[in-house]
């Protein structure tokens, strides 16, 4: 849409498309910038179009992520969803969801850590023995009756 944007599109366009990140060669990265067709890029109209079309259904999708939090359904893979459909077209985009990917790759290696797994297994077995702990003291005041039943 403006000159730096198209600046770093035609940038993309030249270079090969995918990027070496790091030494260890474990993730290759796109270059940043629109992956419309190139008879599209090629007419400024068409290629607003395209992107504002890009954009309302990418709006759409993260819409019904949103919606879907509260409800049933996978709200944020739909979320992500939506921004992967809007990475497509827009540098921003693209960048947040490089962004994601890195917390998410490194909050997995940090799970699989084994101190992190047992301290994780111990709290939630301490978790567990206090609802449990809970409910028993419930049942042994009220018995087998709804919260809602008691009358006290």
């Amino acid at each position: 849409m403006n000159t730096g944007s198209d600046e770093l599109g035609e940038a993309a366009m030249a270079d090969d498309g995918v990027h070496d990140r790091g030494d260890d060669g474990a993730e290759n990265e796109r270059a940043l910038g629109s992956r419309a067709p190139q008879f599209i890029k090629a007419r400024r109209a068409l290629h607003v179009s395209w992107q504002v079309g890009v954009f309302v259904v990418g709006l759409a999708v993260v819409a019904a992520g949103v919606v879907m939090l509260p409800l049933p359904g996978p709200g944020w893979l739909v979320i992500f969803g939506g921004m992967a459909i809007w990475a497509t077209e827009f540098v921003w985009a693209q960048l947040v969801l490089r962004w994601t990917k890195r917390k998410v790759t490194e909050a997995a290696q940090r799970a699989l850590d084994p101190k992190v797994r047992r301290r994780n297994i111990i709290l939630t077995t301490v978790g567990l023995v206090i609802v449990a702990v809970l409910v028993g003291v419930y049942l042994w005041r009220f018995g087998l009756v709804m919260p809602w039943n008691i009358e006290e």
